[in-house]
């Protein structure tokens, strides 16, 4: 199978939910694999347990099932009931009552309000003791990709772990640039899944036992032809190489390493924060780059990797640009909508290492209606920055990543990119598929496929044309 049909494949049997190897019978695990995950199961329901004791909650209330219509709990999707909470936190309206009328209110009142909200309650502060990073280039690469001449350059950061060597944390690192370019060239730093191409094509074959028939891929070039074409380069993150996506990888990790492998305290980030915060030590050495223009460089990421896009982006304003795929609850969309997936999800055991543990009291004692923030007021966080949101079909990819309550988040950002001089969604009423808004600095489409962002690519490319101008290729 070629790469591009194997990298298409990784992105549509992902959901927003999660994909593990247990939740599929056709998927064959080893005696040994089989005990690793139950161990790693075990060691999570022990994490979250204790979170849970000492937030002093009993219990919480169960998240959406996607997978059962007859459930009693299965996911809404009747827009009827979705808005149970239709009142959002107003973004220029301070904790203290204090309109937000300028630029500079935003900045030095209502911002810093918004993110110690979303750290206290939501995401988690980034503890102040986060050993340094230190980059290496292990090898480098020259070769031709599409017909264009490229360096690949095969990094490694190195966490410093001298307070725990008990503990070691590693965030690797692929950039590759357009050899022959005239000057520093745009990147675009990629969350990438940890999936072989073995691993893939078991997918394949499981899936095609259950008589599951996939579509076929996008036509046209995949995103990494698209940035070199356009004269860009792009980097490769994988964020579970250096935190965990489940909450038994809690204690190892950036987040492990910091706390010496004890639990975390409720205030402390969870793996959304933890892998943004790789996002900028990975920028942190594309400044030092000089063959990269660090101040064009932009952030990408699909389901849970687009709520890590978008938290990185909110949170580093160095970035230039984002692209958010489908991100759904703990991304884009509204918390506060009743629709698809629910803070119930984002609680239990099965998410709850994204975000902080204070967040579980919102699915317990309170609810998404008293959260103090809601996720347009960090796509807010973002502003005056351009930040492209993609989503797939609801018909195809389903209601549970909710891309309606993501566009009605994105129209609430506007006030904020208004007051910055910028502009947001051109319309308040949501267009059909197909139809991308461009016109903004919040950009927006729903292609006609899947759980996948490749069909919005060229208009991606297309926004972000209006604000990253790549030096031309030298020559010959």
């Amino acid at each position: 199978m070629k790469t591009k049909n194997l990298a298409y494949v990784a992105t549509i049997v992902l959901t927003a939910g999660g994909l593990a190897a247990a939740q599929f019978p056709g998927m064959r695990l080893t005696p040994a694999q089989m005990a690793k995950l139950k161990a790693q199961q075990r060691a999570t329901q022990a994490d979250h347990r204790y979170m849970m004791d000492i937030l002093h909650l009993k219990r919480l209330r169960p998240g959406a099932n996607g997978m059962n219509p007859k459930a009693p709990n299965a996911d809404n999707t009747d827009e009827a009931k979705a808005n149970p909470y239709p009142n959002l936190p107003d973004p220029l309206i301070s904790n203290s009552g204090v309109p937000i009328t300028t630029p500079t209110l935003w900045w030095t009142l209502r911002r810093p309000e918004i993110v110690q909200d979303f750290d206290r309650d939501v995401y988690g502060y980034v503890p102040r003791n986060v050993p340094k990073v230190t980059w290496t280039v292990v090898s480098e690469d020259h070769g031709i990709s599409h017909g264009i001449p490229i360096v690949t350059r095969h990094l490694i950061g190195h966490v410093d772990n001298s307070t725990d060597p008990a503990i070691t944390v590693h965030i690797p690192l692929t950039l590759t640039i357009p050899a022959r370019a005239s000057g520093p060239v745009p990147v675009l730093i990629h969350f990438g899944f940890n999936f072989s191409p073995a691993m893939l094509k078991a997918f394949l074959a499981m899936l095609k036992a259950r008589g599951v028939k996939l579509p076929p891929p996008p036509k046209g070039p995949g995103w990494k032809q698209q940035l070199l074409d356009a004269d860009w380069g792009y980097a490769i993150l994988i964020p579970t190489r250096y935190q965990a996506d489940n909450g038994a990888g809690l204690r190892s990790g950036i987040i492990g390493l910091v706390n010496h492998g004890r639990p975390r305290r409720p205030e402390q980030w969870g793996a959304l924060r933890a892998w943004a915060w790789g996002a900028s030590r990975a920028l942190d050495y594309l400044k030092t780059d000089p063959a990269v223009n660090a101040k064009e460089v932009a952030i990408e990421g699909l389901s849970r990797y687009g709520k890590a896009a978008l938290v990185t982006m909110a949170y580093d304003q160095r970035f230039a640009i984002a692209l958010v795929g489908s991100s759904g609850k703990g991304g884009a969309t509204l918390y506060r909508r009743h629709f698809g997936e629910q803070m119930g999800n984002l609680a239990g055991s099965g998410e709850y290492h994204w975000m902080a543990g204070n967040f579980l009291k919102f699915d317990a004692t309170l609810t998404a209606n008293d959260l103090p923030v809601d996720s347009h007021e960090l796509i807010a966080m973002c502003a005056p920055r351009p930040v492209f949101i993609s989503y797939g079909s609801p018909k195809v990819e389903g209601g549970w990543v909710d891309s309606r309550g993501s566009y009605m988040a994105a129209v609430a950002a506007g006030p904020v990119y208004r007051l910055l001089g910028k502009r947001g969604l051109p319309s308040a009423t949501m267009p059909p598929l197909g139809v991308a808004l461009l016109s903004g600095d919040i950009g927006w489409r729903q292609h006609h496929g899947g759980h996948t962002d490749l069909p919005n690519w060229p208009a991606f490319m297309k926004f972000a044309a209006k604000y990253i101008k790549a030096p031309p290729p030298l020559k010959q």
